[in-house]
């Protein structure tokens, strides 16, 4: 199979940030999360100059107050009048500096990382500035892509040369989980379709339980113990760090009747103002009849046992948040909770064959310069379907596994990488064999690799499935006479993460 992308230039994207590079191979980065925890409790993060830093990542005083100013009443202009105000030398009399080589802006998402988020968000106010630290749960990722940023573009209009030198130098750190990543690299992504470039690309503090973005792109794969340290080391990679693209996977999802109840934030109801803009995107029909639902993955989307399990564990963690206080006691509820769904042993009043994922899915695929959908056999055996984006996947595991030249060349596969265009599809049977893919004692079941891939869902023994999206599970309404179809399409354009395995 040939690959679908090929590398090209910043200039090419319309980023003035530098060349963007290949995706770096993630195999090492996935397992240097304990190393990297290790070395944080002692010096590494103390190389780092604190005075240098800032230099190298404050704003001048008058646009941080800017981008603040306008983010917190939601208005460009009350941006413009703070950075007046702070030029004439209001208030504190504060000497406002030159350009930044690299102006960062953080978001921390304070719910994450076992409480370390208020505490991390103070070191970081004394690091940089407090005008350049957001925490998500008091401010959106939009309300600074349509206002923060907007407002330096007012400013570079009118003139101003530090604020265009920013926004196009400037770059974001997210302090937080896949999804708050995600979340992220969603609301940047409007600036594509806003004709509004260059797009920050996006550096990563781990936070979450998994970090399967942050250990893909080298940032490790969980918060360091001796993270005050770290952290200016973190923010020190993220100002210097190469460039590097990842695909990003639009689902679309058409249901014949009926709403899905608990909507995850992953998903969003398609207005009917939308559906002609999808499906030309897209060359698929949208029923004026159907309910229609669409969002983004950049990790893996998955159905069947393991999203059913994801649903279970976030429902029990929202009924009793004490219980998970962080990315370890998580990790044990999850897999104690798993025992617990009948995967591992299915009673005997009911067949095991009824929890195949072929009695309710059909699976279509495109390849590479194809434009007609070719129908895939689904195994018998598989209870969970996976379609993955990176090399990890489950914090740090590789199901697709490394597989040699001669066994790509027989099922006509590449190698896999996060901007290649490409999604990796493969299955897990009952619980004991994703137990051991997951302890990469064997491979999970290679089914394809697509460039497109397309769903069609019926129920008959089932009257649902579970599905989750980069964590976020919901379930899914099925019928018997009518199918429910769910499409994945590459999105035209790419996010860009930083490099942080320096």
């Amino acid at each position: 199979m040939e690959r679908a992308g090929e590398v090209s230039s910043a200039a090419g994207n319309g980023n003035g940030n530098g060349d963007v590079r290949r995706s770096p191979s993630t195999a090492p980065s996935a397992r240097v999360s304990i190393w990297e925890s290790v070395r944080a409790c002692g010096i590494w993060g103390k190389e780092v100059d604190k005075a240098e830093l800032r230099r190298q990542v404050v704003m001048p005083l008058h646009l941080r107050r800017a981008v603040a100013a306008a983010v917190a009443a939601k208005d460009e202009a009350a941006g413009v009048a703070a950075a007046s105000a702070a030029k004439e030398g209001a208030g504190d009399g504060e000497k406002d500096e030159g350009p930044t080589v690299a102006p960062l802006v953080v978001f921390v998402n304070s719910r994450s990382g076992g409480r370390h988020g208020p505490e991390l968000k103070v070191r970081l106010h004394e690091l940089i500035t407090e005008e350049q630290v957001f925490d998500l749960s008091v401010v959106k990722p939009s309300d600074f892509v349509h206002y923060g940023l907007s407002c330096l573009e007012r400013l570079a209009d009118q003139g101003d040369n530090c604020a265009k030198a920013a926004r196009e130098k400037i770059r974001i750190v997210v302090a937080g989980g896949d999804g708050t990543v995600g979340w992220m690299l969603g609301c940047l992504s409007d600036l594509y379709k806003m004709k509004r470039e260059p797009v920050p690309p996006t550096g990563i503090i781990p936070l979450g339980t998994g970090n399967d973005l942050a250990r893909s792109f080298g940032w490790g794969g969980s918060f360091p113990f001796g993270w005050r340290s770290a952290v200016k080391r973190y923010l020190s990679k993220a100002a210097t760090g190469p460039i590097c693209r990842l695909d990003s996977w639009q689902t679309v999802i058409q249901m014949p009747e009926g709403e899905i109840k608990e909507l995850p934030y992953s998903l969003k109801k398609v207005e009917p103002a939308d559906r002609l803009e999808i499906s030309q995107g897209n060359g698929t029909e949208l029923s004026e009849k159907a309910s229609c639902y669409k969002g983004v993955f950049y990790n893996y989307l998955s159905i069947g046992m393991d999203a059913q399990v994801a649903y279970g564990f976030h429902h029990l963690r929202d009924e009793k948040p004490y219980l998970a206080q962080g990315p370890v006691a998580n990790k044990l509820i999850y897999a104690g909770y798993s025992c617990t769904q009948g995967w591992f042993c299915t009673p005997c009043t009911a067949s095991p064959q009824l929890r195949g994922l072929k009695n309710i899915l059909r699976l279509y695929i495109k390849k590479v310069n194809c434009s007609e959908w070719e129908q895939v056999q689904m195994p018998s055996s598989v209870r969970s379907l996976v379609v993955l984006n990176l090399y990890n996947y489950g914090s740090g595991r590789h199901p697709w596994g490394d597989l040699k030249p001669e066994y790509l060349e027989k099922k006509g596969f590449v190698e896999a990488h996060s901007d290649d265009g490409l999604l990796e599809i493969f299955g897990l049977k009952e619980g004991w064999h994703a137990s051991f893919v997951m302890a990469e004692l064997i491979k999970a079941k290679h089914i394809a690799q697509a460039a497109a891939i397309k769903f069609e869902m019926r129920g008959g023994q089932w009257n649902r499935a579970y599905v989750q999206m980069d964590g976020e599970p919901w379930k899914q309404p099925l019928i018997q006479d009518q199918s429910t179809i769910l499409e994945i399409n590459k999105v035209p354009y790419h996010s860009l993460m930083i490099n942080g395995e320096q």
